[in-house]
């Protein structure tokens, strides 16, 4: 966990300091909407801004460049294979693989459906995650990043999405 935050603290911290500023970006967001007649200004407003604040950090820490030591790609396309690699290693590792991966579409999962009643299905957050993790999963192989790139990583990407939406269901648009 301490190599964790030695990794990755800073973008911790970074993050942090985003969410006083989002909400303010968010308010300022909804009164242009409000002047706009959006038809539910402070609720695109704060889920637009707290979607890219909670999904930006995890795109931060996937796409900087792994150990130059290991190859330029890697590709896993059986799955669960990876998973399964990763949790019989040790247990730290699996905690902060697994966890990070549910955790990187979550806010997008989460808010996706109570910022329209168009996304507010299962089907399409699960689609939005799966179609933004593969996209991440291609831009990792594609710019050579000492990283795998993992079908099972796109499985949990749009499983923390999933179960995300699932946790706000009851605050869902419409």
């Amino acid at each position: 966990m301490l190599l964790a935050w030695d990794l990755w603290g800073h973008v911790v911290i970074a993050t942090l300091l985003t969410i006083p500023v989002g909400w303010g970006v968010a308010h300022l967001l909804t009164r242009f909407r409000e002047r706009s007649n959006h038809p539910e200004p402070a609720r695109t407003a704060y889920a637009d801004v707290f979607i890219v604040i909670g999904t930006a950090p995890w795109l931060w820490m996937i796409l900087t460049p792994g150990d130059p030591s290991a190859p330029d790609r890697a590709v896993g396309l059986v799955p669960f294979h990876d998973l399964a690699q990763v949790v019989t290693g040790p247990a730290g590792t699996a905690f902060v693989q697994v966890g990070g991966n549910l955790l990187v579409f979550a806010a997008l999962g989460a808010l996706l459906p109570l910022r329209s009643q168009k996304l507010a299905r299962l089907k399409i957050v699960a689609a939005v995650a799966a179609a933004g993790s593969l996209t991440v999963e291609l831009l990792q192989y594609g710019l050579e990043l000492h990283r795998v790139s993992s079908v099972d990583d796109i499985l949990l990407n749009t499983t923390g999405a999933v179960l995300a939406a699932v946790m706000t269901q009851r605050w869902w648009a419409g």
